[in-house]
């Protein structure tokens, strides 16, 4: 009796779902879906933006086995993870630092201040080590250097008392800076004599 009294929806109605839609209703019901969401709090999906990201990720703490004996594994890192635990570092600490671990404060300013790239402690022994090698290059360059002089040829001709002797009597006639000069009057300098005597042969 009951299913008598209900009536019956005619062929038309809107409960049906067409197989296909004019192409004129496309762009309508794309419309009516784009206002149904944002009605039923479709902002949501929105992706959030750069800002927003980098504000999310720095409110979650660092796990303590990432950061765990920083001190000795970061050397032996790859250049990517120690930009990527730098990275994150960074921007948990534009918060609030009162919110950092203290693994996060203790990796932060191991890999800041401490002893690891151009800061590192140099090895036992390094110092003298660097003394002995340069006492050893020394040394060899004094060997070479007297060791090319004992086959190298004597003072040339010029380089004897007795030449630049005469090279002073030769300035004298020539009344060469008869001023303050060789050829100036009391002169009592040594000239141009610099040179031992010749050896005799």
């Amino acid at each position: 009796m009951m299913l008598r009294a209900l009536p019956r929806a005619p062929a038309s109605s809107s409960l049906l779902i067409p197989r296909a839609l004019p192409s004129a209703a496309a762009p309508r019901s794309r419309c009516l879906a784009t206002a149904t969401l944002s009605k039923l709090g479709g902002e949501r999906l929105q992706p959030y933006s750069s800002q927003q990201q980098q504000r999310l990720a720095s409110t979650h703490a660092i796990s303590n086995p990432t950061l765990a004996s920083i001190e000795k594994r970061y050397e032996n890192m790859p250049p990517q993870e120690q930009a990527e635990i730098w990275m994150a570092l960074r921007d948990r600490m534009k918060g609030d630092w009162h919110e950092l671990t203290l693994q996060e404060k203790k990796a932060s300013y191991w890999i800041a201040f401490g002893p690891h790239g151009p800061r590192k402690t140099a090895p036992p022994g390094e110092n003298w080590k660097v003394f002995y090698w340069t006492v050893a290059a020394s040394s060899l360059s004094v060997l070479i250097f007297f060791t090319i002089r004992q086959f190298a040829r004597g003072p040339p001709g010029t380089m004897t008392q007795e030449y630049q002797e005469m090279t002073n009597e030769y300035l004298r006639n020539q009344s060469a800076e008869p001023l303050t000069g060789i050829s100036s009057e009391g002169y009592e300098g040594k000239g141009y004599v610099q040179s031992k005597p010749a050896e005799k042969k």
